[in-house]
């Protein structure tokens, strides 16, 4: 009888996740079981499954393209972000600027994504690609610590491997570095200010 209704479950599930609505208590999947038991249930009704990877943090109109982009090549688009432990581990201490709970949220409302899954700081870069085995593995061109060519030991378990150049004209990085700037430019100007200030007490007295 539990199975019978895990099944029941699963089905319904689906049911949300192929809506247009964002539904994303369904289409955020924590466990790895359920990931599973659903991508095998999609490739069963004929639906072409396609992975992607990666951090998502400042997410903006290049990451939504690039999605845009590996959607097209099937029906189904799974995208694994990098927790916020995995994250500082593989881009440094003072990333994500956004915590992984609003990156997966924002992703569940693009309507290229159907499925959100987390991806953990014990989890090999393989891990999830070899659970769900895509017809279509996406990977980024600008992704230096995953590109195509260590994409390739995994191409026994997927139908096939893309790479995407990026879609955008900024990369998170970059909007980083430039917030990082500008805060520095506010800072120096507001210090010119205490200093010319406390020169001016000086002479005064």
């Amino acid at each position: 009888m539990a199975t019978k209704k895990k099944s029941k479950d699963t089905k319904t599930t689906i049911k949300h996740i192929i809506s247009s609505e964002s539904n994303i208590e369904h289409r955020f999947v924590k466990e790895a079981e359920e990931l599973k038991k659903m991508v095998d249930l999609f490739k069963k009704m004929g639906y072409k499954v396609v992975l992607t990877q990666g951090v998502y943090d400042l997410i903006h109109g290049g990451h939504a393209a690039y999605l845009d982009a590996a959607k097209s090549y099937g029906d189904v688009l799974i995208v694994g972000v990098d927790s916020d432990e995995l994250t500082r581990k593989r881009k440094g201490p003072n990333r994500p600027i956004v915590p992984e709970g609003e990156r997966i949220k924002m992703l569940a409302h693009l309507r290229s994504v159907d499925i959100v899954t987390l991806r953990h700081i014990d989890s090999e870069i393989g891990d999830l690609i070899r659970l769900v085995e895509p017809d279509i593995l996406v990977v980024s061109k600008s992704t230096k610590d995953f590109d195509y060519k260590m994409a390739m030991e995994y191409k026994d378990v997927c139908g096939k491997i893309v790479s995407l150049p990026p879609q955008g004209v900024s990369s998170t990085s970059a909007r980083i570095r430039n917030l990082t700037i500008e805060g520095a430019e506010e800072l120096a100007k507001e210090m010119n200010k205490i200093i010319q200030e406390f020169l001016y007490k000086i002479r005064k007295s």
